[in-house]
């Protein structure tokens, strides 16, 4: 039985084609460690490393590779942003479509004097930018918002969204964990200040890998959250101020960047526009078969309007983790089901406390595979 993989919201798979391959090259010729050896291996990985910055840059269009940080993951990203940046007194604006990585850290700060509004979407997820403005307050700070639900696939409008960050002086955060690699995001047309990003899902990259791109007006606001050796300025027992150091205290994940650097020249060379195009023709036509089941519901937009690959659907009167276990028990269909980590998204959507069946598809997905699991659907259902 063919393994079919829907969970590419939660990791995508396979990885892009070479990753494997640079990280075992890694791992069995190099062995060093960035920014603190002296030798020709180590030369050519931190060489390797910063071409990973580069390549995030032309990617994301941000003109400096230096204020491209690495952590594990865009959790730690968004944390180190919101807790290195927010003080008692502050203000920030959210949506209602947010992730637990915002969400959590945000509820934790409102213990130190820090408030945040959550802007409401419809139904479907989709946010109007009118209604950000009516939350503007004299301390807010900043908005941080999503670009791409991970619950249903709903694409909220940043670049708007940018506008009226530049128009009432507050700084802009993108989480773009369901986006990057697969939709356009533009630093500097969009008048983003910090993205936050994950390298293994849509950048097809290995797990652990992460960062964020940030830009000296922000920058010079956000403390470290984590301090420790850089390889720099050994000789002092305080963090480095300078750019990417302030933020990489430890030692890197440098497998994890190795890999991305891997996963950003094949997305590079396929082309965002092209990895797009592939997942949306797979989407319509799995929407469009879903639309004639009459015992399920789909969540969020039910044509391809202003979302991603990823959909969800509601099964009344079922249990969603015991359907989609017969999914994978029967026809070895991978999904996801549950709330997603992002209660406050399916309180939006109507869909708790059960949550929904997540089906993300992904670039390396095929037409057969959407027929089969379009087959399975129809099996269980009958």
């Amino acid at each position: 039985m063919q393994k079919i993989y829907l969970d590419n919201g939660a990791t995508s798979f396979p990885k892009a084609p070479t990753v494997g391959k640079s990280i075992y090259d890694y791992i069995e010729n190099c062995g060093c460690s960035v920014n603190r050896s002296t030798y020709n291996e180590a030369f050519h990985v931190e060489d390797t490393v910063f071409e990973t910055r580069e390549l995030l840059c032309d990617l994301f269009n941000f003109s400096n590779p230096e204020n491209v940080v690495f952590t594990k993951n865009i959790t730690e990203s968004l944390n180190t942003i919101l807790k290195g940046f927010l003080t008692s007194g502050d203000h920030v604006i959210v949506s209602s479509m947010e992730h637990n990585a915002i969400m959590r850290p945000l509820t934790n700060l409102q213990g130190s004097g820090i408030e945040f509004s959550k802007v409401s979407c419809s139904n479907k997820g989709d946010l109007n930018p009118i209604n950000i403005e009516q939350h503007i307050k004299s301390n807010t700070k900043a908005i941080i918002m999503t670009h791409c639900s991970n619950v249903c696939g709903t694409i909220l409008p940043i670049k708007e969204i940018g506008e009226i960050c530049k128009k009432h002086n507050l700084f802009f955060i993108v989480d773009s964990a369901q986006s990057a690699g697969v939709l356009n995001i533009d630093m500097m047309n969009f008048n983003i200040d910090c993205l936050c990003f994950t390298g293994h899902k849509s950048l097809l990259g290995p797990q652990g890998i992460g960062g964020f791109l940030i830009k000296d007006k922000f920058n010079a606001l956000v403390s470290p959250l984590i301090e420790g050796g850089t390889g720099s300025l050994s000789e002092k027992e305080n963090q480095p101020n300078y750019m990417p150091d302030k933020f990489e205290g430890g030692t890197p994940n440098t497998l994890g960047i190795i890999g991305l650097n891997s996963a950003l020249k094949y997305i590079k060379n396929i082309g965002i526009e092209n990895i797009h195009k592939k997942e949306m023709q797979l989407t319509n036509i799995f929407l469009k078969e879903l639309k004639q089941f009459k015992d399920l519901r789909i969540i969020g937009h039910d044509d391809c309007t202003s979302r991603s690959s990823t959909i969800s659907i509601e099964l009344p009167n079922m249990d969603m983790g015991e359907f989609s276990y017969k999914l994978s028990k029967e026809f070895n269909i991978s999904t996801r089901c549950g709330l997603h980590c992002a209660p406050s998204a399916h309180k939006t959507l109507g869909t708790l406390p059960n949550g929904t069946i997540r089906f993300s598809i992904g670039y390396f997905n095929t037409e057969d595979h959407i027929n089969y699991t379009l087959d399975a659907l129809r099996k269980l259902l009958t």
